[in-house]
C-alpha cells in the first residue's frame, strides 16, 4: 500500500505508547484514524492531541478481549469512515513471569489480550477488507521476547510465540487478495507495557507481584529496560514504511545482541534436527545390514 492518504486505518492499544506513535504516524501521512484502547480518558486526549495534525481522527472505547466490543468498535469505525484498509492489533499486557507464582488468572488475562486480541480483529476486520477489494494491510505488534525464551515461562512470550505464528500464517494465506501482514518485533520500547496492570479487567483478579521475589525483580529489570529503549516514533516510522513496502517483520531494535540470541536458539533447533536425521539414518542402515 504505497498510497495511504485518505485511506483508513483502525488501531488498538492506541492511547499510549506504540499504539498512540502509530495513530500519530498515520494520521501525519494523511489517514483518516480510528483510535481504539480501553482507558477512555486517556483515548479522550490522544484524539484531540491527534486532530491538530489536519486529519480526520475519532475513538472508541474498546476492550480487544471481548470479540462483542471489537465488532461494536468495526462498526463504528465502518458508520464513520467507511472501508477500513490497515488494521493494526496492537493492544498488549505484561504478565509476571518465572515458576515461583504461576497464576491462571495471570495466565488468561495476557492470553486474552495478546493472542485473542489480535485473532478479534483479523476475525472481525478480514471480511470487510477482503470485500471492498481496495487492498489492505494488518499489522500485529509481537516481540523479540516472540522469537526466544530469554524471559522463561511467561505468559508474555508466550503471547508473542503466538502472535508471530498467527501473523505468518495469515500472511501465506491472504497475499493473494492483495492484502499484506507486518509483524512488528520490538525490542525494549520507551512504554507503560510494565504498568499494564493498570486497565487488568476485574474478572482477572487483581496483580500482585512482590518486589522482592525473583518475578518482582524481573518485571523491575523489565521496566528499567523500557525506559532505556527506543522511543515509539521510532518503532512508527520503521512500521509505516513496512506497510508502504509489504514487508512481513519489523525488527526495530536491530542489533548484534539480538542477532546472536536468535541464532543460538535457531542452531539449537537446526542442530536438533540434523541429530534427528542423522539417528534415522544410522538406524536405517542398521536395518539393511
Amino acid at each position: 500500500m504505497q498510497n495511504l492518504r485518505g485511506k483508513t486505518a483502525f488501531v488498538t492499544g492506541e492511547a499510549s505508547g506504540i499504539g498512540l506513535a502509530l495513530g500519530q504516524a498515520f494520521a501525519q501521512a494523511g489517514m483518516r484514524v480510528m483510535l481504539a484502547d480501553i482507558e477512555t480518558d486517556a483515548l479522550a486526549k490522544a484524539v484531540e492531541k491527534m486532530r491538530g495534525f489536519g486529519s480526520d481522527v475519532r475513538g472508541v472505547a474498546c476492550d480487544v478481549s471481548d470479540p462483542v466490543a471489537v465488532e461494536y468498535a468495526a462498526k463504528e469505525t465502518y458508520a464513520s469512515f467507511g472501508n477500513v484498509h490497515v488494521v493494526c492489533n496492537n493492544a498488549g499486557v505484561a504478565g509476571g513471569s518465572g515458576i515461583d507464582d504461576i497464576s491462571l488468572d495471570t495466565w488468561r488475562w495476557v492470553l486474552d489480550v495478546n493472542v485473542m486480541g489480535v485473532l478479534h480483529g483479523i476475525r472481525t476486520f478480514l471480511p470487510q477488507i477482503r470485500s471492498h477489494g481496495e487492498g489492505g494491510h494488518f499489522v500485529n505488534t509481537a516481540s523479540m521476547a516472540g522469537l526466544n525464551s530469554g524471559m522463561g515461562l511467561s505468559p508474555y512470550s508466550a503471547s508473542k510465540f503466538a502472535v508471530v505464528n498467527m501473523s505468518e500464517g495469515l500472511a501465506k494465506q491472504i497475499a493473494p487478495l492483495g492484502i499484506g501482514v507486518t509483524i512488528v518485533c520490538p525490542g525494549f520500547v520507551r512504554t507503560r507495557i510494565s504498568d499494564s496492570a493498570r486497565n487488568r479487567q476485574q474478572r482477572y483478579g487483581k496483580l500482585h507481584i512482590d518486589p522482592a521475589s525473583p518475578a518482582g525483580k524481573h518485571v523491575a529489570r523489565q521496566a528499567e529496560l523500557a525506559q532505556a529503549g527506543i522511543d515509539p516514533a521510532d518503532v512508527a516510522a520503521q512500521t509505516l514504511r513496512a506497510i508502504q513496502e509489504n514487508e512481513l517483520y519489523v525488527f526495530t531494535n536491530a542489533g548484534r545482541e539480538w542477532r546472536d540470541e536468535l541464532c543460538e536458539r535457531f542452531d539449537r533447533v537446526l542442530a536438533a534436527v540434523d541429530a534427528a536425521a542423522a539417528r534415522r539414518s544410522n538406524n536405517k542402515r542398521q536395518v539393511d545390514f
